[in-house]
């Protein structure tokens, strides 16, 4: 039978697990024409969640699992999970339960249509009116400026890949990486499952403010011309507005012997000048520390322990 491979990152999640195995494999069961199985990562949990794991590998000989020292961060958990994968398809999902495991039907089912990438894409969430405005504006950003596929209301890296994908995707060694948007950019045929995403029954999400804005620049540096563009255009138009100015300048005082006063004009102009500059460099700095991570050539990740023989 096809093997469905379930990979999911794991972090400090010991109150979400058992309950997530237990949706999980009543969903997997009622599709009978499938063979399954887990592939846990934890990524340097700080609770009790790989002892949970422990105990849910001793009642199911389908669950793997993969333990990190640290934290890695979950794009390389979801990476590890991937590296260790023998379906012929993988459904990558958090272990919260705000990715509904219902929906995995649906996903197998647009998956024997033909479609290598089944997106999970959010119609809209329970996680406030602010935090949902600013993930839209966010999300139409990366569609017009980065990944044009991404669903409208975003996705996560809730999505079902088939083997072709699988393989695209770990030839993708990069460090500072995001998982929907080298899925996307693999270019397999597509399509979208929709759904609104629950608020979280229990814990507190990873996903911290400096996390998502992180996130944030790794997809408009990784997947976008737009931050150099940008940059080199306000180059251009600041350097265009002073050569303007010094011609006015230059034209008074020659035909009009117009005397520019004024401390307060120099001091805005050195100023506005010198915070386009600091700026400027703080992006090209984004793109030098990305360069230098990976010229460093180390591990994306290190397993301290396995459950289960897996094998890369």
């Amino acid at each position: 039978m096809p093997l469905i491979t379930i990979v999911v990152p794991v972090f400090n999640e010991q109150d979400n697990l058992r309950r997530f195995h237990q949706e999980v494999t009543e969903v997997m069961t009622s599709l009978a024409a499938y063979d399954w199985q887990f592939i846990f990562v934890d990524d340097g949990s700080r609770d009790g969640s790989f002892g949970v794991l422990e105990e849910l590998r001793a009642a199911d000989p389908r669950v793997f699992a993969i333990r990190f020292p640290r934290n890695f961060g979950s794009h390389v958990a979801i990476a590890a999970g991937i590296d260790h994968c023998h379906g012929d398809a993988a459904v990558i999902m958090a272990a919260d339960l705000q990715d509904p495991p219902a929906l995995i039907r649906e996903f197998v089912a647009r998956w024997q249509e033909g479609y290598a990438v089944v997106w999970g894409a959010r119609t809209g969430r329970d996680d406030g009116a602010m935090r949902a405005w600013a993930m839209n504006r966010f999300y139409a950003m990366v569609r017009r400026f980065a990944i044009p596929t991404y669903p409208k209301g975003g996705t996560g890296s809730f999505c079902l890949i088939a083997r072709p994908a699988i393989e695209a995707f770990r030839q993708c060694a990069e460090r500072n990486r995001l998982t929907f948007g080298l899925i996307a950019w693999a270019g397999f045929r597509e399509t979208q499952v929709e759904y609104h995403r629950p608020q979280r029954l229990v814990g507190a999400s990873s996903w911290t403010t400096g996390k998502m804005v992180k996130a944030a620049i790794d997809t408009f540096v990784s997947f976008s011309f737009l931050p150099i563009r940008l940059i080199s255009a306000i180059g251009l138009g600041v350097s265009a507005l002073s050569f303007l100015f010094g011609f006015y300048v230059l034209v008074n005082k020659l035909f009009f012997g117009t005397r520019v006063d004024g401390w307060t004009s120099v001091m805005l102009a050195v100023l506005v000048l010198g915070g386009v500059q600091l700026t400027m460099v703080g992006v090209l700095g984004e793109y030098l520390w990305r360069i230098l991570d990976e010229a460093r050539g180390r591990p994306l990740y290190i397993v301290e322990r396995n459950l289960g023989p897996l094998t890369r």
